[in-house]
C-alpha cells in the first residue's frame, strides 16, 4: 500500500485519549490535532470535569468519540447508561466484560435500539493488571487465559469488539477471526514512558499482531508538540507491515 493510501487508514485506527483534568485543556489538544486525528478518547477524568457536553462539543466538531467509562453495574443500569452515551453522540462505549452475559447482553439491546447506534466495546483485563494482580483479586490465571475467556463471553453476548493489550492481540485474532474490532491502549513509542501500565507495546508492532486501534494518550498529549507526536505515531501506523 502505497503513504497516499495508508495515510487516511492510519487516521482511523488513532484514538487520541484526552486524559486532561479540563475542558479548557482538551480544547486546546483538539484545536491542535483538528484534521490530523479523526478519534478521541473521553475517560473519567475528562467526562468528570467537563460532563456530557465535552463530548457533544467534540462530536459537533467532527471527530468521532470514543467514551471510556466501562460501565459495570446491574443489567438495567447499564442499559440506561448506554442509551445515555448514545444521545451524546459517542460512537464507542466500554463495557467491563466482567460485568457478565447478562449485563453485556442488555447493553448490546440498548445499543442496538438506539438511534445513531454506537459499538460497543467489552474491557478484558486491565493494561495496568499483570499475574500479580489479577490474583489479588482472586484470579487464578494469567492475564492472556482471562483475557479469552471474557473476550469468548463478550462477543456471545453481542460485544462488537474487545479492549485488550497488544500482548493478547495475536492470540484473539487467532481464535476469534476478524470480526471483532479490537482496540489497544497502553501503546508506548520507543523512548517513552510505561507509566502505571504492565502490559505496552508499540504502535507498529500492535498493528502487525492485528489490531484495529491504537489508543494513544500521554505520548501525545505531554509531547511537547502534540500535533508532532500525534504525526509520528501516524506515520509508524501506516508503515507497519
Amino acid at each position: 500500500m502505497n503513504a497516499d493510501a495508508a495515510a487516511p487508514i492510519a487516521k482511523d485506527r488513532l484514538i487520541v485519549a484526552l486524559d486532561v483534568p479540563s475542558a479548557a485543556q482538551a480544547r486546546d489538544l483538539a484545536a491542535q490535532l483538528r484534521g490530523m486525528c479523526r478519534w478521541v478518547k473521553v475517560g473519567l477524568e475528562l467526562y468528570l470535569a467537563a460532563g456530557s457536553s465535552i463530548v457533544e462539543e467534540l462530536a459537533a466538531q467532527g471527530f468521532s468519540v470514543f467514551l471510556d467509562l466501562k460501565f459495570h453495574d446491574i443489567p438495567n443500569t447499564v442499559a440506561g447508561a448506554v442509551r445515555s452515551a448514545a444521545s451524546m453522540g459517542a460512537s464507542l462505549l466500554t463495557i467491563h466484560a466482567a460485568g457478565g452475559p447478562a449485563m453485556l447482553s442488555a447493553a448490546a439491546e440498548a445499543a442496538a435500539a438506539s438511534p445513531n447506534s454506537p459499538r460497543l466495546l467489552a474491557v478484558t483485563v486491565l493494561t495496568s493488571m499483570d499475574r500479580a494482580q489479577l490474583a489479588a483479586v482472586g484470579i487464578d490465571a494469567s492475564a492472556a487465559d482471562q483475557v479469552l475467556r471474557l473476550a469468548r463471553m463478550a462477543t456471545a453476548s453481542g460485544m462488537q469488539g474487545l479492549v485488550c493489550s497488544a500482548e493478547e492481540v495475536q492470540m484473539l485474532r487467532q481464535e476469534l477471526g476478524a470480526d471483532p474490532s479490537l482496540v489497544v491502549p497502553g501503546i508506548r513509542p520507543a523512548g517513552a514512558a510505561a507509566g502505571d501500565q504492565k502490559r505496552i507495546a508499540a504502535p507498529a508492532d500492535a498493528i502487525r499482531a492485528g489490531a484495529s486501534k491504537l489508543v494513544v494518550g500521554r505520548p501525545i498529549t505531554q509531547a511537547a508538540d502534540p500535533a508532532k507526536a500525534a504525526q509520528a505515531i501516524l506515520d509508524e501506523i501506516a508503515n507497519a507491515k
